[in-house]
This record gives C-alpha cells, structure tokens and sequence, in this order.
C-alpha cells in the first residue's frame, strides 16, 4: 500500500479538503529506507467550521484508522477552516528536526 496515496485519497474523498498537502517525512527519522511512516498533513476545510482541534485531528484519525494501525508511526496534523488558513499566510507550518533514535546527540 502507497501510504501517502491512502492518506491523500481518504481526506479528499471525506473532507472535499480547499488545500491538502500530505508529506512523507520518513527519511528525516531513523527508519528503514522506504517506511511510510512518518507523515505530516495539512488539511483545510470548510467540513472544520465550528470544530475545535480535538475534533478535527478526532475525526481525521478515526478516517485514517486503517493506516494508524499499520505503518504509520506519526501523523502530524495541521487542520483549518478556509478563513484560518487564509489568516495564517495560507502557509504550512514547519517540522522540526528529528531527536530520536540514534540521531540523539
């Protein structure tokens, strides 16, 4: 299974996203080459109006539940409605750098 295809595939199909980037970011951890295991999404939608952040990253868990029980490791969620993606830049927050594993220092 293409993780990231599933990822990107289900929240399109559930959320009819305005904006939706889906990053596989496996190789900046400690994991096999070709894991599919750690990934960051973020998702704007109108389908989040009115939904605190508990809500959305609840109901996009419980969506990509078939991946969460397999191989993905960590899901960094990034969830907005339209008019708070606008507020922010329309600009993807950045990930911060890998500490575990052996890259410890």
């Amino acid at each position: 299974m293409n993780v990231k295809d599933f990822i990107e595939n289900t929240l399109k199909d559930a959320l009819s996203p305005v904006f939706l980037d889906v990053l596989d970011e496996s190789h900046m951890h400690n994991v096999p080459e070709g894991a599919q295991s750690h990934f960051k999404v973020t998702v704007v939608s109108n389908t989040f109006e009115g939904k605190r952040l508990i809500a959305r990253h609840l109901e996009v868990n419980t969506l990509l539940d078939e991946a969460l029980k397999g191989p993905v490791h960590a899901l960094a969620l990034h969830t907005y409605t339209e008019q708070e993606w606008q507020k922010r830049g329309a600009e993807a927050m950045k990930s911060p750098a890998c500490l575990g594993g052996s890259k410890q220092g």
